[in-house]
């Protein structure tokens, strides 16, 4: 649907706040701070914040005045860039860009599994809705065909053009980063199985799990390989992106010395995770997960390990295992002070305090000390921490709260920082 008049000026005139906002010089300090911090020369502790899930109470797209889908969406995108600069004021960057999806996605998988309906809101619990069920029978039909990358080059140029007809001269379009291809597996291979099943699987049907394991392993190298022959692999290391599963993607480390021009993978950033083996022993990690995952991320220049899951007991073998590594995410229920003991001054410290903080009760009391103890710990041990509040799927519609944390967040943040200049 074409944008009326008012509609096209409506949007030029966010984007134009957009361009002001990446010009302060606020942008620019915490751009060279997260350089700093990417290469393991922090300053200070950095602090981000994601409403993620609670974005749905703070900016409702009922608020939104576009009718299109795609450009509400757009719409949305924009103000809540606008939000985030007056309201959170977080260490996050603001660019002088808008994103824009980079037309591209894997078709193929014979099977690929999913989760039962959540209700209303898209909310609340939800259980695997697995398509392999019988071992033998689901194997053979998973096998029988390969994925392959797709790339719709007459939209991403329809986007392209559309995108600089509204935001051309004000704003950069940039190709979001999309991740496409899942080097992690894991999650895959529950959304095909199951998560007991697979736990039963592990110690019932090991040599079967590894067949399965292997053909997802071996599709995904090939899928690597296309994603990067195909020239539309994005350079990210300029980018407020997420590298991991938080975070930025700022350093100086990227892209490789030979770098000509072409983005392969080792001038990115990679990532992996194992959240749904998070109640199984490190050699069980090691056996059904890294094994499959180390070969993928190996091709990547800098890597991110974890999302949600507690590493406490595995922090070891996932530091020997994983290649390139630069960023371990220390999740809510990992023991903060073995994580600092293992990570030292060696890797980014990649806290993510629990997000249940800014729903009930909201105790700024206890922020503040949770946020103090984990600061002075990763001191203590030379840890170079961010700390990112993400997964926040409520805030009990109070954003306020979000506004609350960063500000206790950032003043611990400098208070470590004075007392290591101490």
């Amino acid at each position: 649907m074409p944008l009326s008049a008012a509609d096209r000026a409506y949007l030029r005139d966010l984007a134009t706040k957009i361009a002001e906002i990446a010009a302060d010089p606020y942008n620019a300090k915490r751009r060279r701070e997260w350089y700093l911090h990417n290469d393991l020369k922090p300053a200070r502790p950095m602090v981000l914040i994601f409403p993620e899930g609670s974005w749905s109470e703070i900016l409702p797209d009922s608020d939104m005045r576009i009718g299109d889908p795609v450009w509400r969406q757009r719409e949305w995108w924009l103000r809540h860039v606008i939000y985030r600069w007056h309201h959170l004021r977080d260490d996050n960057v603001i660019e002088p860009v808008v994103d824009a999806s980079p037309q591209r996605g894997v078709v193929g998988w014979a099977l690929s599994g999913g989760m039962t309906a959540r209700p209303s809101g898209g909310r609340g619990a939800a259980r695997y809705a697995p398509d392999i069920i019988d071992p033998v029978e689901g194997l053979k039909k998973f096998t029988s065909s390969r994925p392959h990358l797709v790339v719709n080059h007459e939209a991403k140029q329809r986007t392209l053009e559309e995108m600089t007809d509204v935001f051309g001269g004000i704003l950069e379009i940039r190709w979001k980063r999309s991740p496409g291809i899942n080097t992690s597996l894991t999650n895959h291979l529950c959304y095909l199985r199951g998560l007991d099943q697979v736990m039963i699987d592990m110690v019932e049907r090991p040599e079967w799990l590894h067949e399965l394991l292997s053909f997802m392993a071996d599709c995904t190298e090939t899928l690597l390989d296309e994603l990067e022959a195909s020239g539309e692999l994005e350079i990210m290391e300029k980018s407020p992106d997420y590298p991991g599963s938080g975070g930025t993607c700022y350093t100086h480390d990227l892209p490789a010395p030979d770098f000509a021009g072409k983005v392969r993978f080792k001038d990115t950033w990679g990532f992996a995770e194992s959240q749904e083996y998070t109640g199984v022993s490190p050699r069980m990690l090691e056996e059904f997960a890294l094994r499959y995952q180390v070969p993928l991320v190996a091709r990547f220049g800098l890597n991110c390990y974890g999302c949600c899951e507690d590493l406490t007991t595995k922090l070891d073998l996932v530091i020997r295992a994983m290649p390139n590594l630069r960023r371990i995410s220390i999740a809510p229920w990992t023991d903060v002070r073995v994580a600092a003991e293992k990570l030292q001054g060696r890797y980014i410290y990649s806290w993510k305090p629990n997000p249940a903080c800014v729903s009930n009760p909201f105790d700024t009391d206890h922020i503040r000390a949770g946020i103090r103890r984990t600061f002075g710990i990763a001191r203590e041990h030379g840890c170079h921490i961010e700390a990112i509040l993400k997964d926040t799927h409520t805030c009990n519609n109070h954003p306020e709260r979000m506004t609350e944390w960063v500000k206790i967040a950032k003043e611990e943040a400098e208070r470590a920082a004075d007392l290591v200049a101490a």
